[in-house]
């Protein structure tokens, strides 16, 4: 999730924890843990962009993490802090560090919880930005705040923000299903044979839905909206992976290709071998837009290795794509 989002969680998770023994301390160490994880996103200017992604929620995103730093953490703040508390303060720093990637999990690149592992829980439920959980969760959070250390009303609110942020998020399961049947019974009602469906939410909401739905040669692009009184439309896209030739074989390609969990095209357009990464979407939803949120060029540095190059995208592509998101969430 976004860095607001993870600073009112982990500030919440301080409060629960210690609130009631060192007031808005305890917000202030839980926001700090709550942005820790997100520290592996420096890992992209010391090395390469293949090894930084596989770098970001890893080893800083696991229990096992949680688990060291934990301790360490609460071993630095007695040796400065006036409460002493070795036991209070590592379980403020454990759950706040945890929760972090916890929530993580329910986003479309989900976390390396059980590193060593090399698996990744995502369930695909909320976007990385999704004001319905964030802005209640801030406001009670607020006004837990406000209160005095001791006030039963502040313990009642920090707990309200976190039921209410929770229930939201269990919610976002039972859409993710609704909206699975939804694209499998279209598939079915268009005799359309398919390997495997991967759902996620479009930017900002949980009304509208995405899908991306793997054929013997293609991938088919579909979305779905609460709203809809239409049938599902899908835009079918080539895999076009022998573009890759013998690239394929290269070991940044194979990691790449296990980032992405195989969902990719490969495009050559301009001379240029663009590798997309299928799962975050598309920057517009005109038909035939081949601008996918992730697209790389895959090029040749002068020693000759392979690297993979972002491609640039402006402020005009997300202005064009909440637009294009506003029209489709109302309804096909």
């Amino acid at each position: 999730m976004d860095s607001l989002t993870q600073i009112i969680l982990g500030a919440a998770v301080g409060e629960a924890v210690l609130g009631k023994k060192i007031g808005n301390k305890a917000m202030l160490y839980g926001a700090i843990a709550g942005t820790i994880p997100d520290l592996d996103i420096f890992a992209s200017y010391f090395t390469d962009t293949v090894s930084a992604l596989e770098i970001h929620r890893g080893f800083s995103h696991s229990i096992v993490f949680s688990a060291i730093f934990a301790p360490v953490c609460a071993w630095v703040v007695t040796r400065y802090e006036a409460y002493k508390d070795f036991k209070g303060w590592t379980w403020l720093f454990f759950l706040a560090l945890f929760t972090h990637p916890l929530l993580d999990a329910f986003t479309t690149w989900g976390t390396q919880l059980f590193w060593p592992l090399d698996t990744r829980l995502a369930f695909k439920s909320i976007f990385v930005i999704d004001p319905l959980y964030t802005l209640p969760f801030l406001i009670f959070l607020i006004l837990a705040m406000l209160q005095k250390r001791t006030a039963k009303k502040r313990r009642v609110y920090n707990n309200l923000g976190l039921i209410v942020s929770s229930s939201y998020l269990a919610l976002t399961l039972l859409l993710k299903w609704i909206a699975f049947t939804k694209f499998e019974s279209a598939l079915m009602d268009q005799n359309i044979a398919y390997k495997q469906i991967d759902t996620r939410p479009s930017p900002m909401n949980t009304i509208l839905w995405s899908a991306n739905i793997e054929t013997e040669d293609a991938y088919l692009l579909g979305y779905y909206s609460f709203f809809d009184t239409q049938p599902i439309t899908f835009e079918a896209y080539k895999k076009n992976h022998e573009l890759l030739g013998d690239l394929a074989e290269d070991e940044k390609v194979q990691q790449m290709i296990a980032i992405s969990k195989g969902w990719y095209t490969i495009i050559n357009k301009d001379n240029k071998l663009l590798f997309s990464d299928l799962r975050f979407g598309l920057l517009s939803m005109d038909e035939g837009a081949q601008n996918f949120v992730f697209q790389y060029e895959i090029v040749r540095d002068e020693h000759g290795q392979v690297q993979f190059v972002e491609q640039e995208k402006s402020n005009l592509d997300g202005k064009k794509l909440m637009s294009d998101l506003w029209v489709r969430i109302k309804g096909n």
